[in-house]
């Protein structure tokens, strides 16, 4: 986990190497405490990177519905400002939700 207690794709892949790294030594070596350690290490780094693609994915569909919405109400009221920023967090969250897909 990253230092502020959420998920974090990045630490959860150094972890996951990380782990890789210490079971491969530990398998070279028959250190047996190094192979349960490293798998254990690499499987929380696996979770820790599911966890925050999962949470990116949400924020992004939480975008893309405020957005939807922003731009709906800025069209019915023809404030073009606010149609116009809702479509970009609406494509914002799209995005983000590529990026994050199947997590």
């Amino acid at each position: 986990m990253s230092s502020s207690g959420e998920p974090n794709q990045t630490s959860g892949q150094y972890h996951s190497v990380k782990g890789t790294v210490v079971e491969a030594v530990g398998n070279a070596t028959g250190a047996t405490s190094w192979q349960s350690s490293g798998q254990e290490e690499h499987a929380a780094g696996e979770a820790e990177y599911n966890a925050a693609r999962a949470k990116g994915y949400v924020e992004g569909t939480m975008d893309r519905v405020q957005g939807k919405k922003d731009a709906i109400v800025g069209a019915v009221t023809g404030d073009k400002t606010q149609q116009a920023q809702g479509n970009v967090q609406h494509e914002k969250g799209q995005a983000q939700q590529k990026m994050n897909k199947n997590a």
